[in-house]
Order: structure tokens, then sequence, then C-alpha cells
């Protein structure tokens, strides 16, 4: 172990396996396929039923991604693409599936948070 003066002379470095999301460490998003689409049940005091998907990245490692927002058209063998950001009810689950991107599909109708959504701006002459 190092003493205090060797640390303060040369601090540690990072290293890949200290990221929060190694398996997209180096990377903003990474491209993946679908391996399976399924559902889990969130920690304590919550309740619902998360949407997940397993994820082959790019880099060959396998991940499980949270697929955000209300509904969803994601299949087995769908192209998606993985962000970092863990879901903090859900243990394990580090990545996020960008909407609107490949073959996942933006949230229809949504209003607020556009931008995470992949949802474009609605015209005025809709609303009516």
């Amino acid at each position: 172990m190092a003493t205090l003066n060797q640390i303060i002379r040369s601090p540690r470095k990072k290293t890949w396996s200290d990221s929060k999301s190694p398996a997209i460490s180096g990377h903003p998003q990474l491209k993946g396929v679908c391996l399976r689409v399924f559902t889990r049940k969130p920690k304590k005091p919550n309740s619902a039923q998360r949407k997940l998907a397993k994820v082959k990245l790019s880099n060959r490692m396998i991940v499980d991604a949270y697929i955000m927002g209300e509904t969803h058209n994601l299949q087995e063998h769908a192209v998606v693409l993985v962000r970092g950001g863990r879901v903090p009810d859900l243990p394990g689950v580090k990545y996020k599936c960008v909407r609107g991107k490949f073959d996942l599909a933006g949230v229809p109708h949504r209003k607020t948070s556009r931008s995470k959504y992949g949802t474009k701006k609605a015209d005025k002459k809709s609303d009516k």
C-alpha cells in the first residue's frame, strides 16, 4: 500500500475499471444488438416493471441497458445506441438506450424533456 507522501507526489491514475460505465469507457456511446428484451422489478420501496434490454455491444461486451420512456418498439436483433447512466433502483444497470436512434423509436406525444426521448417539436397546427 502506498504511503500518503507517495500518493501526494504521484497521484493514482484512473483506469477503465474505475469508470462508472466500464463497458463503454473511452466512448460516449456504443452501438449494440439486442439479445433479449425483458422487464425487472426495482428495489424497495419502489414498485414497477422496468423495461430492459440485454445488449451485445460492438466491443463484444454484453450489458443490461434500460429503455427509458413509456412505450418502446424494441425486439430481439434490433440495433440500439447505448450510453452511460445508471438506474438507481435497478442494481447492476449502468447503461441506457438512446431513444430516436437506429431501431429504437422516440417516445410519441412527448411534450417535455424531448431531447432525452428522441421526440421532435410538435407543430402548432397539429395541436388543434
